[in-house]
């Protein structure tokens, strides 16, 4: 695919804009859609949550393929690939030093963290030719103001843009696929940014694609304006569920499978915990913890 750059544009500030009713990102819309109280707890508490091997798995190998098309085509290979994930790896941890303390606990080790990342490098070569491709953008920020004050925003792995103006919206994922019948509820977040892009260019992106590292699967979605009219529906009806939550104060939970991996469990009510009281009203510039700078929040696992 030819290169073609998307307009960039400077982030909106909620604070200086009266017209900014709201903010979501795909993470936090996602969030509060799985369990409103989630949501509360890590948007209007901003209670901190201790870094996972998982989520900072996820983001290493994210930057590694980052950091892949700075190099000529030719040179984009898995050893290429290898070579340059310890130096990523060394910079996030100076970037974020609380990482280095995932390892205290001997469950795993930095050697097997580094060789479970690689494993993932080694997979997504069998899911797609680097050589071949010419990314138009890598970890792209957008974000649009709808007529209704709702301001969506996020980053988008990749954006393929072929000669004939074709939009490819690309994301990698380190877990493993859906299973079948939960594809639809995979591609939420792929929609989101679509609307969005949609929303700043005027044309509906041509194919959606989650590539998923863990599995080795691709999912591959073509929308149309009925999606991206049903997708900002409903993230319109999410924020007025989020805005009367927080007029209100109720936030319910939703218990499922994924409480065990909560960091919040202890203090969810749906298992014998008191959330903590309420913070003083936040204003709207508060209500999207997601704020526009790379890899800002917890990678999409």
């Amino acid at each position: 695919m030819g290169l073609t750059h998307v307009e960039h544009r400077t982030a909106i500030d909620p604070v200086e804009r009266p017209d900014v009713l709201g903010v979501l990102s795909p993470s936090r819309a996602s969030d509060f859609l799985s369990c409103p109280l989630k949501y509360r707890f890590r948007v209007i508490d901003k209670i901190p949550e201790k870094p996972s091997p998982e989520a900072a798995r996820g983001t290493v190998v994210h930057a590694v393929l980052e950091r892949l098309f700075d190099l000529p085509a030719a040179s984009r290979t898995f050893d290429e690939a290898d070579q340059l994930l310890v130096p990523q790896w060394d910079a996030l941890v100076e970037a974020e030093p609380e990482l280095a303390g995932l390892f205290d606990d001997d469950s795993t080790t930095v050697d097997s963290f580094l060789a479970r990342a690689r494993e993932l490098l080694s997979g997504y070569f069998t899911l797609e030719d680097p050589t071949r491709l010419e990314p138009a953008e890598r970890e792209l920020y957008v974000e649009s103001l709808l007529d209704s004050g709702l301001l969506l925003r996020g980053y988008v792995d990749r954006l393929d843009v072929a000669p004939n103006g074709a939009v490819r919206v690309v994301d990698y994922k380190t877990g493993k696929a859906p299973r079948e019948g939960y594809e639809q509820r995979a591609m939420f977040q792929m929609r989101f940014y679509a609307l969005v892009l949609w929303r700043l260019r005027g044309t509906v992106p041509k194919l959606l694609q989650l590539v998923y590292l863990g599995s080795g699967h691709v999912l591959r979605y073509e929308p149309d304006e009925a999606d991206l009219l049903a997708t900002e529906r409903k993230l319109h009806a999410v924020w007025k569920a989020i805005d009367r939550a927080r007029s209100t104060g109720e936030w319910r939970s939703s218990p499922s499978a994924l409480c065990d991996w909560c960091d919040h469990k202890v203090r969810c009510p749906s298992f014998g915990g008191t959330p903590p009281p309420l913070p003083e009203q936040t204003d709207v510039a508060d209500v999207d913890s997601e704020a526009p700078s790379p890899r800002a929040s917890a990678v999409d696992l």
